[in-house]
């Protein structure tokens, strides 16, 4: 009879070594991520013919924020760990960072880009959502890698081991684990799928797929899937006795959900942070 086992276990942080200087798998994903999704949020500009570049210098903008802003976030909800060892704030390539810290970074950065180029952040929302989940299904893996940010013990066939220094110390009696950062990546290529669905079905319905969906549905899809995850981990930042992420994902859903009902249900656009002169000028050219 086929057995159908898949033991998960890390190789280790580390990717390659050139003398004192250590490659690390997490900084790597991030960085491939980082390029993939740019080329990704360009190739889907230019489908909605808008210019290419301008989403590379989003790029920018969108990484010198997400990657401090999801590091930020991790640290202050680990306040008193990191109290104690200050200068483990900078060591970023040991992981602990945040997707919603990122994404907040993100928002910010967006909205103020989309001010100075006079374009509908909303647009540019629809264009990187996309690349977002793409890099969050990349970088989960190192998670992986630095045997973090994995779910309670478990006998599953896709277990994954944990090394004793790694686990908690309730578990330091258990060696398999539910591969949580695997449950994460795999939702977020589904999402991605159900994100470029909608992208290209719109491309063929302009008039029935407005701007803002996508983002929104990005919203709403990834933080439904975070939700039933991180209930799994062991490591989850807390506020008292909440889940911070789950709270946060139940908040996106509500925000993404009104978003839509406001979009569809009022067949209003979504307030925008455009300048009054490009709304007289989009709307000349609507």
């Amino acid at each position: 009879m086929l057995s159908l086992a898949f033991q998960f276990q890390s190789p280790g942080p580390i990717l390659f070594e050139i003398g004192p200087v250590a490659i690390r798998w997490y900084g790597f994903l991030i960085a491939s991520a980082v390029l993939i999704g740019t080329f990704l949020s360009q190739y889907l500009a230019t489908r909605r013919k808008i210019n290419p570049e301008l989403l590379g210098d989003l790029s920018i903008w969108l990484v010198i924020a997400a990657i401090p802003g999801a590091r930020i976030y991790y640290v202050l909800f680990q306040w008193q760990e990191y109290a104690q060892n200050p200068a483990e704030i900078l060591a970023i390539w040991r992981g602990g960072i945040a997707i919603h810290g990122a994404i907040f970074g993100a928002v910010i950065a967006g909205t103020i880009f989309a001010w100075i180029k006079q374009v509908s952040v909303w647009q540019l929302a629809d264009l990187v959502a996309p690349s977002l989940i793409l890099g969050q299904a990349i970088g989960r893996w190192g998670n992986f890698f630095n045997s973090e940010a994995f779910g309670t013990p478990t006998d599953l066939p896709w277990k994954l081991y944990i090394p004793p220094e790694q686990r908690p110390p309730q578990y330091l009696n258990y060696e398999y684990f539910h591969p949580t950062f695997l449950y994460e990546s795999l939702w977020n290529w589904m999402v991605l799928g159900l994100l470029l669905f909608l992208f290209f079905w719109g491309l063929r319905h302009r008039e029935r797929l407005k701007v803002g969906t996508i983002a929104l549905v990005y919203l709403i899809a990834y933080s439904c899937g975070r939700i039933w995850i991180e209930g799994l981990r062991t490591d989850s930042l807390m506020l008292g006795s909440l889940q911070i992420a789950q709270v946060i994902s139940l908040v996106l859903i509500a925000l993404g959900v009104a978003g839509l009902v406001w979009l569809y249900g009022f067949k209003s656009p979504l307030p925008d942070v455009i300048s009054p002169k490009t709304k007289r000028q989009n709307k000349r050219n609507s």
